[in-house]
């Protein structure tokens, strides 16, 4: 889940201003001729797409997602005046449109040129970009979302290939409770999508189950309902060390960088390998839950500063244009790196430095300062779907 690779042979849309009923169509920057505007169809579409991945008739490409943007002045076309848009699709031919042939989108935001009161559903909303395979890490998923929870965060979307049946038990809990969107992302069934970052060694037709797409697609669905939204990976969080909730660190962070749009999270690794030596988080009700449990893993990689090194990210949505995994490709405000000691990622996975000791490591005990709200809400979310005391 690292590094960018160009995908082969077909992409994915995410129609920012499209082709609506009368004609809104999103180009390359190379097109820049305005034709005339069209008012809108005699009737509305025909076919509309309920689903995630919709492949555009007679081509090797898929449409995702339609969202308004009037931050973005480079389109073909202008709406019509007094066109109430609802649904757009995208036309590959110039003039050879006809309704009975198009697949149209509903348009999911209207909303996006900043000058609408600032009132948002959510604070906090964080975009796990791909689920695939047959993941199974129930206990460090069931820990991460918990901790979020107690960190500030309103949602999590998640977009779905598969995922191992405890898992996905899990998933349709915290669904149903509405803390997790889930985004079914059927991406396997339309091209061979990598399982890794590197093409030379994973292969396939588009970046690691189209991790960008997904990516860029959660930041416009969260424009207008999210105040901030996190970027990061299902055994990532994102950890204020300064404060006690993400919503007291942004506030400082904001206060002391007005115009920063992206503030860039440093990436700290906790080497799954090495354990807290005296047990006390080694739980007996969570033995037989399949997973990682991260409250045993306090020793923590200092980062190799001298070669390139991820970081993460928190967002405001509405002043991101497009993004990458580890940086904001396009943004309309300024860019920050967050001083490790105010806030920093707690990854726990393989070492990257696997020739360090512990005794080499530091010791990070940050997480245990929520251990008596952490350990019953994971209980409890357990509990739910019957995993917990599994044996």
């Amino acid at each position: 889940m690292d590094k960018p690779m160009k995908s082969r042979g077909k992409f994915f849309v995410i129609l920012p201003l499209i082709f609506i009923c009368c004609i809104i169509v999103w180009t390359p920057k190379t097109y820049r001729s305005i034709p005339t505007p069209r008012g809108p169809p005699k009737a509305c579409p025909y076919h509309i797409s309920e689903q995630t991945i919709t492949p555009l008739n007679n081509t090797k490409h898929f449409q995702v997602s339609a969202y308004m943007d009037q931050r973005v002045k480079d389109v073909m076309c202008r709406i019509p005046t007094n066109c109430n848009a609802t649904h757009v699709t995208l036309q590959t031919q110039p003039g050879r449109m006809t309704q009975s042939d198009q697949i149209w989108l509903p348009i999911r935001n209207k909303k996006t040129n900043g000058k609408e009161e600032e009132k948002f559903q959510f604070n906090f909303t964080v975009c796990i970009s791909n689920l695939f395979g047959d993941y199974n890490n129930v206990l460090q998923f069931a820990q991460t979302l918990e901790m979020y929870r107690l960190l500030g965060v309103d949602r999590v979307v998640i977009y779905n290939t598969s995922c191992g049946p405890d898992l996905d038990r899990l998933l349709q809990s915290y669904s149903q409770e509405g803390f997790v969107e889930m985004v079914p992302w059927p991406i396997n069934k339309h091209m061979n999508p990598s399982r890794g970052w590197l093409f030379s060694e994973h292969g396939g037709d588009l970046h690691y189950f189209g991790q960008l797409t997904t990516l860029n697609e959660c930041i416009y669905r969260s424009m207008t309902q999210s105040r901030y939204v996190l970027l990061n990976d299902i055994d990532e969080i994102i950890m204020p060390y300064q404060h006690n909730n993400l919503m007291s660190l942004m506030n400082v962070l904001q206060q002391q960088t007005p115009n920063a749009a992206v503030f860039l999270i440093e990436n700290h690794i906790f080497p799954k390998i090495h354990f807290e030596p005296s047990g006390k988080f080694h739980l007996p009700q969570w033995n037989g839950v399949p997973g990682i449990n991260i409250l045993e893993h306090i020793y923590r990689e200092e980062p190799n500063r001298n070669i390139y090194h991820p970081y993460k990210m928190i967002v405001q949505p509405r002043l991101v244009e497009q993004t990458s995994v580890h940086e904001s490709l396009k943004n309309f405000g300024q860019r920050y790196k967050v001083p490790p000691d105010v806030c920093r990622m707690i990854h726990v996975r393989v070492a990257l430095q696997g020739g360090l000791t512990r005794e080499q490591l530091h010791v990070d005990k940050r997480l245990w300062d929520f251990h008596e709200k952490l350990i019953p809400s994971v209980d409890k979310a357990l509990k739910r779907v019957g995993l917990l005391g599994k044996s």
